[in-house]
């Protein structure tokens, strides 16, 4: 009944979403919007705008700053970039020349720069002309970042340090700025200053126009959104905007959130159980707080046929880019992200040795223990912003460092009304930030009393997690911590030597994201056919009824196999491998078996087969 009540919900969702809709609504059509703008989002089948996009696109082409605050998933990103190419479009048709960008967007992480550099260059392109957007990354040298604001540029993103670095180098020159330089938008805002470009950003804020129109956008309040106000903004409008008027929650309506409480030794199994009973919707986000430990549950789910990418700091720009897009697209269901909350820090794979002083390390060890470290990308980060397609799913495999984490990762479901499901994989040492979590959710303590924010998961029962106890260990205890790092090196050498060698193909041909595979197994020892099927033996009833429930709820929901998807289905069997066998000897191509016998029926030539009639007759 706990299945069937669930799956109903999944399937409902939408249908009480438009039950809920105001007639007062606009469209894009009476925004005034550039028409060039309207066949562009006619063509990416925008039927109407979201909350967000319907209070601050008029205000922002009134030319007034704003502060936008709303629900992740909400369309913010649209909601400031219509508006912003609009003024662009307009000014080409005048007759003035700019020696510097019109337009900067500034971003926290690298992946959410290239989320939206690709929104700019696609509006760009549906509206045609020569409108050019560049996005500047840490891994461009100086003759790279010249080479790419020459012209210049009518749009940059970035992050605050890329910019700081331009001003440093004479890339950019204060005066130009000053003459071209008219909207100035602070994505994610509340997290550019703990990111550490508060210094930037202080540079940068003397170079601002006074009639360059700002705009924040973020998805909570805090300090540091009123600290940058204070530093960039004039007058601005503020903006919060719930979904709904009586909503205060910070999570939207659509996400249903779950708890599994168990031992952190279980969780692999658990999160095994969830996966191969299929009792959650594809596709699903799994947040870790390590990268050994994501490699550590790829390696762990490789032996069970069940595949995933591992996405993390440590790859490549162009890796991550790929893995991204192979996500979104659908070519793999399982995407392991690490969310440590500390990506500016090095990760050192070898302990520490606490018997060494540290003032008695001379500089020739400091260097040579440099050398073992690994450094990820400071700029990386995909729990905010960062719009993964159809994510039905999240699972925290770890519980994040704060609450607010919590919040971001779950906000990568759930997204521009669609249906999701969150279940937190929580440990007795993690109980702690799970009631600082249903704290931050509940508001007052009323509501949490009456109406508990994170309920335990009905559909996994104690049975189903019980039956393959004894495989998960068994399969566990081979995931060594030199597996782990063997997998993690050889997973970095191959995205390295595949990010340089497919970087021109992947630009001239966007669309073979086949050819670079990132779910490939990358243990030693191959996974054993027996494990990839559950016997029936093995089978909870209550369990396949729930599971039955969620495959129905699937179709409902209109998340149909591809054909790629079928391939891979039809190829790989759902039969049990003990009922495979055949007495029956297999047909060589020759038509004899394996005794050496012919199959008389079908062949009409060869050894041992009558000829026919018309060959026996005399000319």
């Amino acid at each position: 009944m706990a299945g069937m009540k669930l799956a109903e919900m999944q399937g409902e969702k939408q249908g009480a979403k438009e039950e809920e809709e105001e007639e007062d609504e606009i469209g894009f059509e009476e925004m005034g919007l550039d028409p060039r703008l309207l066949r562009a989002i006619a063509k990416r089948k925008l039927l109407k705008p979201t909350p967000i996009q319907t209070k601050a696109i008029p205000l922002i082409l009134e030319g007034k700053d704003v502060v936008a605050r709303a629900k992740t998933g909400s369309g913010k990103t649209l909601a400031y970039l219509l508006p912003l190419v609009h003024k662009i479009l307009g000014d080409t048709g005048g007759t003035a020349s700019y020696d510097g960008p019109r337009a900067f967007v500034l971003a926290p992480t690298r992946e959410l720069c290239q989320q939206v550099h690709d929104d700019v260059r696609s509006l760009f392109e549906h509206c045609g002309g020569s409108l050019k957007v560049v996005q500047l990354t840490t891994n461009m040298s100086v003759q790279t970042l010249t080479a790419a604001m020459a012209g210049p540029p009518d749009v940059v993103v970035a992050t605050p340090a890329r910019i700081s670095v331009c001003i440093q180098n004479e890339i950019l020159q204060p005066s130009a700025l000053q003459h071209s330089l008219s909207t100035l938008v602070l994505d994610e805002a509340d997290l550019l200053l703990s990111y550490g470009y508060e210094d930037d950003l202080r540079k940068l804020a003397p170079h601002i126009p006074r009639r360059c129109q700002c705009l924040l956008m973020s998805a909570t309040s805090s300090p540091d959104v009123e600290k940058l106000k204070k530093l960039v903004l004039h007058n601005p409008v503020i903006l919060t905007l719930m979904e709904d008027a009586a909503d205060e929650s910070i999570v939207p309506k659509s996400v249903q959130q779950f708890m599994v409480k168990c031992r952190n030794e279980d969780k692999l199994l658990h999160t095994l159980a969830l996966l191969r009973f299929e009792l959650v919707q594809k596709k699903c986000l799994i947040f870790v707080n390590t990268v050994d430990k994501g490699f550590r549950l790829k390696l762990f789910l490789e032996q069970f046929g069940i595949k995933s990418a591992v996405l993390n700091g440590e790859l490549p720009q162009n890796s991550r880019i790929h893995i991204l897009k192979e996500f979104n697209v659908g070519l793999f269901d399982h995407l392991i992200a690490t969310d440590d909350g500390k990506s500016s820090q090095p990760v050192n794979d070898e302990p520490k040795d606490e018997n060494e002083p540290e003032e008695d390390v001379s500089a020739e060890k400091r260097i040579r223990k440099n050398k073992k470290k690994r450094f990820v990308d400071a700029e990386f980060g995909v729990v905010r912003g960062v719009d993964f397609k159809n994510v039905r799913t999240v699972i925290n495999f770890d519980m994040p460092l704060t609450p607010a984490g919590y919040v971001h990762r779950i906000g990568r479901t759930g997204r521009a009304g669609n249906s999701g499901l969150s279940i937190s994989l929580v440990s007795p040492k993690e109980e702690g930030m799970l009631s600082l979590v249903e704290d931050l959710l509940g508001g007052d303590s009323e509501k949490s009393s009456s109406n508990k924010s994170i309920t335990a998961f009905p559909l996994l029962n104690r049975a189903a997690v019980e039956s393959l106890r004894y495989r998960a260990e068994d399969v566990s205890r081979g995931v060594t911590k030199i597996a782990i790092r063997e997998a993690r090196a050889k997973e970095l050498r191959m995205e390295i030597l595949n990010s340089d060698r497919l970087k021109a193909h992947f630009e001239d041909n966007p669309t073979d994201l086949e050819l670079l595979k990132h779910d490939k197994v990358l243990s030693k020892r191959q996974p054993a056919v027996h494990l990839q099927t559950v016997p029936e033996y093995l089978r909870d009833p209550s369990t396949e009824a729930a599971s039955r429930q969620i495959r129905i709820a699937r179709a409902v929901i209109g998340e149909k196999l591809t054909n790629f998807r079928r391939r891979k289905l039809k190829k790989a069997g759902k039969e049990d491998p003990l009922k495979t066998f055949s007495a029956k000897p297999k047909r060589r191509r020759d038509g004899s078996d394996a005794t050496g016998g012919f199959n008389k029926k079908k062949k009409v030539g060869g050894q041992g087969v009558p000829k026919k009639k018309h060959h026996n007759k005399k000319r």
